[in-house]
């Protein structure tokens, strides 16, 4: 069998997985039964205005609230408001709503209830810092954990410890309200610590870690910070903490819902999905080196699985910046992947960030063909150069082979499929020497 038309069938995929993590669909089979007290939401994240929406279009009694979104992301709401912020890097506008945050849950009784609506972004959103640090600080140590190739969990562990809000101490604050958190999970292993650092959720990691983490990538801090660290004052809130409230947690959407709903689409069209895994880590452009090689396996071999097929997957790379181009870790994933598959016919791939958002850039991330080197070539681009450079974005938008969304109100994480639509022409007996 050979796939007509691979590109459109990997946007489909693509948008599959995006429409199964929208709010408007997952938010309302979970909303709680009403309180004998008050409802207050509060959340942040590139999802939460759409997930504050989804409450109130489906909750009848009375609430209020206020989240805070990436700017661009902000969805009308009538009675929870949205106030839009900065992301990846912290500004002014997202400090002022951590602070308005906490004021928002002081006073609560047992009878209330807070509905919290986290989703991925969340860390960003909310840069309050401990005393004795400033918003300066947050944004160099932001832009150096960026720039570092640490693992989200690893950048989020940091933040934790350095945050007036995260760690759990937005929960502590609703004390002795009920908190009903509603997770949109864009993290590996979907650690409820780990979206938008867990500023609701019990934190089992501790100064010493987050000491580790800087110390094993370089990273510069403020000699303020590093004593906070050192001295445990920036320890988060533990399971046994009497501050936490009574708190559930709900996950409403995760990236493997995401990617199965991939996989039905790829079924839909005579594709074998095969879901690799949900929670891939790693350098962006090794992982691509691993994946190229499965997939090489697969046209050259037929193993382990025939073609046609598509394999998917997702998680969270990173890089580690050392060029100056405007890279993702989607889009560098993808340069590097072509580069290793090096226009085997057959092959195309799609990355992006289920968000909309690869690194930097209104850019969710790119499609490649077996013939986007040659094309590449022929415009006067050189692929090693541009990964080298981590200019991804450059690369593909030079091609226009860019997927821009816009906005998607949710985020689930990366999204990668390698579509491998027939034999390569490879003959039988050639397949089966080695």
């Amino acid at each position: 069998m050979n796939v007509a038309d691979p590109r459109s069938l990997l946007r489909a995929m693509f948008d599959a997985a995006i429409a199964a993590a929208q709010p408007a669909l997952c938010v309302p089979r979970h909303l709680p039964t009403p309180p004998k007290g008050r409802l207050v939401v509060i959340g942040a994240g590139k999802a939460s205005a759409a997930m504050a929406r989804a409450v109130e279009d489906h909750w009848r009694g009375s609430l209020s609230g206020l989240v805070v979104t990436r700017y661009g992301y902000a969805v009308p709401c009538d009675r929870i408001e949205i106030v839009e912020a900065a992301h990846p890097v912290p500004d002014a506008a997202g400090e002022a709503a951590a602070r308005r945050l906490l004021q928002r849950v002081q006073g609560l009784t047992q009878d209330d209830l807070v509905l919290c609506l986290i989703s991925g972004g969340g860390s960003s959103l909310l840069p309050l810092a401990l005393p004795g640090l400033t918003l300066d600080d947050k944004q160099a140590l932001n832009r150096a954990l960026l720039a570092s190739g640490a693992s989200i969990s690893e950048m989020n562990c940091v933040r934790r410890h350095l945050s007036a809000i995260k760690g759990g101490r937005l929960a502590a604050a609703c004390h002795p309200a009920r908190v009903l958190n509603l997770l949109l999970s864009d993290v590996p292993g979907d650690d409820p610590s780990d979206i938008a650092s867990g500023p609701t959720v019990a934190d089992s990691t501790t100064c010493a870690d987050a000491l580790s983490i800087l110390r094993r990538y370089a990273i510069d801090v403020p000699p303020r910070a590093l004593a906070l660290l050192e001295s445990g004052a920036g320890e988060t809130l533990k399971a046994n903490d009497a501050r936490l409230p009574d708190t559930e947690t709900r996950f409403i959407a995760t990236p493997q819902m995401a990617l199965e709903a991939a996989a039905a689409v790829a079924r839909e069209a005579g594709l074998e999905p095969y879901i690799l895994g949900d929670a891939i880590e790693g350098e962006a452009r090794d992982v691509a080196k691993t994946l190229a090689g499965i997939a090489l396996q697969v046209a050259r071999r037929r193993q382990p699985v025939p073609p046609p097929c598509v394999l998917l997957s997702g998680g969270e790379t990173t890089v580690t910046v050392r060029g100056r181009g405007r890279g993702g870790r989607n889009v560098e994933f993808l340069l590097s992947l072509g580069i290793a598959l090096n226009g085997e016919p057959a092959i195309h791939a799609l990355a992006g960030d289920t968000d909309g958002i690869d690194g930097q850039e209104e850019i969710a991330g790119a499609l490649l063909a077996p013939d986007s080197l040659a094309r590449a070539r022929a415009l006067g681009l050189r692929p090693r150069e541009r990964l080298d450079d981590n200019d991804g974005h450059g690369f593909f938008e030079a091609l226009g082979d860019s997927v821009v969304t816009g906005p998607t109100l949710t985020n689930v994480n990366d999204f990668r499929a390698i579509l491998i639509s027939a034999d390569n022409g490879r003959t039988d007996s050639a397949s089966r020497s080695s």
